[in-house]
């Protein structure tokens, strides 16, 4: 039988009021009935239970409680569906509303239940939809690249970039790199697109990392004045010792820390290229920057290595027979117990009598100091430190990466 919706008449003057709630009831009938038996028996059989301040007619004429809903279908002489009723009134006036379709048991001559399935807030589901549309229209406004990050005339002259982009053997570069006395070299090609815009057309790029092009190398040689232009990176360090090795190179200009040339804008793109350093003096610069992180690097080496003890190098040597993630439990006796999956094993520690260790083939967490804590039992071994993980004064604890 086909759906239809059939709504209970509010022929009242009663002014429209926004909808707070929605009641929503399930309905079970033993019998084909009409839809305006069930409205009927909701109307009439809920008269004068709950007075007249609460009685359904009157509440439909001031508009508290809006259009009844039956949503119905008849399958082998049995009806079944679904009531809906929007309400406007307060939370605790629309509970005492939904519980009393619930006291219906006969519709017509048949049996029936109600049962209030759920009371929607409607104002929640809406706040709901706006902020998922507000996220949605402000990733489309984000990722539009709309013109507020740039000024006019950056707009107007990026619509000549894409004319002026050329390629030198298949290298991304400006219409004068291969004539111009000076050559500016690039890491990408983007960052040739950007300082275009700003009238620079005697770029090049590397197109990324890799392989020099023999074509650049012999182009850059050729050339009276050699720039490269890198990020404020140690990637851009890296390209620059590449290209100092391979070509002619004679200053170096570096965008600020953390900055790349394809997102400068023009004033920082002609203060790095005016502020350039002499290719030499900066390869010394950065090699001296090498050695002091080596350095430094070798001191925390040399202080984190020191010799495990002797307790934890025999707790050490259990896990290479552990399975990842599997723990095992060491007795006073030095008998092990049979390996523990992680979800088992706070029961199983505090089972145990006359343990003395957990070795846990895994990240250490807060809540594996708690297990051996509340077990009393007095070491606990792990592959590492995991989320939460502090030391405590109950439980001694070695980690077998501080001593690799």
């Amino acid at each position: 039988m086909g759906r239809r919706d059939n709504k209970g008449g509010n022929k009242g003057g009663g002014k429209s009021k926004a909808m707070k709630y929605m009641i929503h009831a399930s309905l079970e009938i033993d019998g084909s009935v009409q839809r305006k038996d069930v409205i009927g028996a909701i109307m009439g059989q809920t008269e004068g239970l709950l007075g007249d301040d609460l009685e359904l007619r009157k509440l439909q004429r001031t508009a508290r409680i809006g259009h009844v809903d039956v949503e119905m279908e008849v399958i082998k002489g049995r009806a079944s569906g679904e009531i809906t009723i929007p309400s406007s009134m307060d939370n605790v006036e629309t509970a005492i509303i939904a519980s009393s379709l619930e006291t219906i048991d006969r519709i017509g001559p048949c049996n029936a239940i109600i049962k209030v399935t759920s009371i929607h807030d409607i104002r929640a589901v809406k706040r709901t939809t706006v902020v998922d549309r507000a996220k949605q229209l402000l990733l489309e406004m984000v990722s539009s690249g709309s013109a507020t990050s740039k000024t006019v005339i950056e707009e107007v002259r990026s619509v000549l970039t894409t004319q002026q982009v050329t390629d030198y053997h298949g290298l991304t570069c400006g219409p004068n790199a291969a004539s111009s006395e000076s050559l500016i070299i690039v890491e990408g090609r983007n960052d040739v697109r950007n300082i275009i815009n700003y009238g620079i057309k005697n770029a090049i790029s590397t197109d990324g990392a890799g392989n020099i092009k023999p074509e650049l190398i012999e182009l850059a040689n050729s050339k009276a004045t050699v720039i490269v232009a890198i990020d404020g990176d140690r990637g851009g360090e890296m390209l620059f010792q590449q290209l100092y090795s391979a070509l002619k190179v004679d200053f170096v200009a570096q965008a600020p820390v953390g900055q790349e040339w394809e997102l400068l804008p023009q004033k920082t793109v002609t203060k790095c290229l005016s502020m350039k350093v002499e290719a030499s003096r900066f390869l010394k610069q950065v090699d001296a920057k090498e050695s002091k992180g080596d350095q430094k690097a070798t001191e925390v080496l040399a202080a984190s290595t020191e010799p495990a003890p002797e307790k934890a190098k025999e707790l050490f040597d259990h896990m290479g027979d552990l399975a990842s993630k599997k723990a095992i439990i060491v007795y006073v006796d030095g008998t092990l117990s049979e390996p523990i999956g992680a979800t088992k094993l706070a029961k199983e520690a505090e089972q145990a009598d006359g343990a003395v260790a957990i070795v846990f083939n895994g990240p250490l967490s807060e809540r594996m100091v708690e297990i051996a804590s509340t077990s009393a039992i007095e070491t606990l071994v792990g592959t590492s430190a995991g989320k939460g993980f502090s030391t405590s004064d109950e439980v001694e604890t070695f980690i077998l990466a501080d001593y690799q």
